[in-house]
């Protein structure tokens, strides 16, 4: 979804995910042991989102 969104996406140490998107930078972590996320983490990307100014719309796309 973040790539299609047009955002950079690199490698971090471990786990860590790095994300530019619109100059708005931020740093994920891969959920484990599972490969399920948790709320936190959603609420931590929808925040990102809004930061760098991404609405629900299509038009963003």
């Amino acid at each position: 979804m973040l790539i299609a969104l047009g955002a950079e996406v690199s490698e971090g140490r471990g786990s860590r995910v790095r994300v530019c998107l619109r100059d708005v930078n931020a740093v994920f972590h891969r959920p484990h042991p599972r490969g399920e996320t948790d709320k936190g983490a959603v609420v931590s990307v929808r925040r990102f989102l809004m930061t760098a100014r991404i609405s629900p719309g299509k038009d963003d796309l």
